[in-house]
């Protein structure tokens, strides 16, 4: 399973809808946004993944973050529910670098909770 170009969420206008509309918890080290995807007919889950520059000043560690998130997304999207698309934004918050098992272990967490999160 690959994550696909359709599936990065980079549109301007959405991330805008996602942050003003969506819905969002946190639990560590992710802050979580998440909103349906207006379009019905798009096919896909989309999907951004953000690391602050205050707590990475490197550029490296910052896309260190970025890769372990999404292939820990890669790996598990198949948990997302299939009946609505959504538009996910994931923003790591740590002040550390975790492992990849651990950003896995959360993050799967976080996808556990999708169903739990008021439908918008």
């Amino acid at each position: 399973m690959r994550f696909v170009k359709k599936e990065r969420l980079n549109n301007e206008i959405l991330i805008k809808e996602l942050f003003e509309r969506g819905s969002s918890f946190y639990l560590f080290p992710f802050k979580v946004h998440l909103l349906n995807n207006p379009d019905p007919e798009f096919p896909f889950h989309q999907v951004m993944f953000s690391v602050s520059k205050r707590n990475f000043k490197k550029a490296v560690d910052r896309n260190l973050l970025k890769r372990r998130m999404r292939e820990a997304f890669r790996l598990n999207k198949n948990m997302l529910p299939a009946s609505r698309k959504l538009l996910i934004a994931y923003i790591y918050t740590a002040k550390e670098i975790l492992t990849f098992t651990q950003i896995q272990e959360r993050l799967v967490k976080t996808l556990n909770r999708f169903d739990h999160v008021e439908k918008v």
